[in-house]
This record gives C-alpha cells, structure tokens and sequence, in this order.
C-alpha cells in the first residue's frame, strides 16, 4: 500500500459543496492499494503512519507523531482519503498507467480497512468519499510531506 502524508494546520474534503471531513492541525493522508495488499498491508501502513514522528517537540525537532501530539493536548487529527493515483506508473510515456492500482472493490475494501482500523487506534479520524470527484483543501505546515510504501 501506498500513502502521501502531509502535515497540515488544516484539511477538508468538499464533495458536491458539501465538507465531508475535515481536521485541523494533523495529518492528510492520501491514500492508495495497489494490486495484491491485503488487510495486513493496510495494518502495517497505519502502524507506520501512527508512529511518523513528523511534529516537532520543545526543542523544535521533528520528534512527535500525531498520537503524540493528542496525548499532550493538541488536536492530531488524521484526514484519511482514498487516491488511487498514486499508483501512477509514467515510464511508458506521458499518460499515467494505473495498472497497479487495486481494482475498486478491492481498494474500498481496504481503504474501509484502514479506516476502521484508523478510527479504533486514533480519537480523531475523518475522510474522504470513496470514488467521488474530491476537492481537498489543506494548508500544509512547513510543508512536510512524506511518502510512504508498505509491501
């Protein structure tokens, strides 16, 4: 599986006009399953993301994850949304081939994994629609952003 995570003061997802998650300070993490993850891939991608040590702590060090930041008083709130753009291959030309994207009832099987697992481990879970046309706003803080695979 496959992740984009930005550190954010703020994200929303707008669909038809209406805000379907939004968070403040926190995490935006697009996410993609790509051919052949299984729910322990997912499993393992959350692990890894709860851990991302990408806030700074006193000294002004990245040293804080978003679990952290919750356990001391401030928001770490995760935006989870589903991008199976990710899974862009570009090699053969100028026109991505997404034929390592999962197909979409296995991706929404899994993005739903992920989420569940996500909103059982983490107080503060919001996300995407799943296949709808999205507009995501986000202010990224810093910007921090950082890719994450899990195979």
């Amino acid at each position: 599986m496959l992740a984009l995570v930005q550190r954010v003061s703020q994200a929303r997802v707008v669909v038809e006009g209406d805000v379907v998650g939004e968070i403040g300070p926190g995490l935006l993490v697009l996410v993609c399953a790509e051919r052949g993850d299984t729910a322990t891939h997912a499993d393992r991608l959350l692990a890894k993301l709860l851990k991302l040590r990408v806030f700074s702590d006193e000294a002004g060090k990245m040293n804080r994850s978003v679990q952290d930041l919750d356990g001391r008083g401030g928001h770490g709130g995760l935006l989870v949304v589903s991008q199976f753009t990710l899974a862009a291959d570009t090699t053969g030309g100028n026109r991505p081939s997404f034929t390592q994207a999962a197909a979409p009832a296995d991706g929404l099987r899994l993005y739903e994994h992920f989420v569940t697992q996500a909103r059982a481990a983490h107080p503060e879970v919001q996300t995407g629609r799943f296949g709808a046309d999205m507009k995501v706003h986000l202010v990224n803080d810093g910007p921090v952003t950082i890719p994450l695979t899990v195979r």
